[in-house]
């Protein structure tokens, strides 16, 4: 494809924003942040911190949405990177343009997405949190290209951030750079309105913070909540991108 074309369906609460930066940084990379965000809070009505700024910058013409995602990529960058939340393609929405992208999958255990989600809207759902959407997705992904798409487990990735973005750009048959490990901090242009809400670690970021194990403590209905979620995190993580074993 030309522009490679590289979209990572994650939920809320992961690493997405800071791997967003990883590609940004790169020469040859262009990025968008959760493109269809105006389009989801508009039809669905939910009370997202930000959500009438959102809808204005950001849009609700979710067919001209989707032709930028298929299209060129800005500046002629020769990759185009696009973060994508699995929430925000709603059902109505055409599957098929998604065979025109390199489509990825970020996953983290649901247990650290509420636990992180909570803090910023009091009232969690299962829908709110992706896992379901994510899990449908990957499957149509994989009938729509006939190959299992790339899962990357957060976890894992902040463990050993090089060498799973090595084993990434391996898979996507490009370069690694070792421009994606660090990057300036501070808010960037290309973020979305809603950085303010929910970017405040990222802004302060340079690269990718060690990984830290962390005590969860969940409310019986959270529980209950990333109980539902994990058999969907569960089967992806099944399928998760390793680095070769070192010989």
């Amino acid at each position: 494809m030309t522009p490679l074309r590289v979209a990572m369906w994650s939920g809320p609460r992961n690493i997405s924003t800071a791997l967003m930066r990883a590609w940004e940084n790169r020469d040859d990379c262009a990025v968008w942040d959760e493109p269809l965000y105006g389009y989801y809070l508009a039809r669905t009505g939910l009370p997202h911190p930000g959500a009438n700024e959102i809808i204005d910058a950001w849009g609700t013409d979710a067919d001209a949405i989707i032709a930028r995602c298929v299209g060129d990529a800005p500046d002629g960058s020769a990759i185009f990177y696009q973060k994508h939340m699995t929430l925000h393609l709603l059902p109505e929405l055409d599957r098929a343009w998604l065979a025109r992208l390199h489509n990825c999958f970020l996953i983290r255990e649901p247990e650290a997405v509420i636990a992180s989600y909570s803090a910023v809207r009091a009232d969690v759902t299962l829908d709110d949190i992706g896992f379901v959407q994510q899990a449908e997705l990957f499957d149509t992904v994989r009938e729509l290209c006939g190959e299992t798409p790339v899962v990357i487990d957060s976890r894992e990735f902040l463990e050993a951030p090089e060498a799973m973005l090595r084993a990434l750009c391996e898979r996507l048959e490009i370069a690694f750079t070792p421009q994606m490990l660090s990057w300036p901090p501070g808010a960037r242009a290309s973020d979305g309105v809603w950085g303010r809400h929910w970017y405040e670690a990222v802004w302060r970021s340079t690269g990718f913070a060690p990984y830290r194990e962390k005590t969860v403590r969940l409310s019986a209905r959270n529980a209950a909540i990333a109980e539902a979620a994990r058999p969907h995190y569960e089967r992806l993580h099944a399928h998760r991108l390793r680095p070769p074993v070192a010989k």
